[in-house]
């Protein structure tokens, strides 16, 4: 079905090469426009079958961890630092009002 659009599109598109081609023959080559030409196109395409999706994933992934920690440990030292310090903190003040209210 779709083959038998495409073919009537074609068809009437080659119509309309014919037609502004002997028109622009009859006038002379004194058109306003220029005459349409057809275009060639090449589609790439892989297949389905061949393409690996997932595997520069799972591939050095030591190599990647140590290349992201490497990069990146003081910014996380930054961050992680007073999140770790605060919680120590407030554990020990708490375990403090428990000793204070033992007796």
């Amino acid at each position: 079905m779709i083959g038998l659009f495409y073919s009537a599109e074609v068809s009437s598109y080659r119509n309309f090469l014919i037609r502004a081609r002997e028109r622009e023959r009859e006038s002379g080559g004194e058109s306003m426009g220029k005459t349409p030409v057809r275009m060639k196109a090449v589609v790439y395409a892989l297949s389905p079958f061949q393409q690996k999706v997932m595997s520069g994933l799972w591939r050095d992934i030591p190599g990647k961890i140590h290349h992201k920690i490497s990069e990146n440990w003081l910014n996380a030292a930054l961050l992680l630092t007073p999140v770790i310090e605060t919680y120590s903190y407030a554990q020990w003040y708490k375990e403090q009002e428990k000793l204070a209210h033992r007796y």
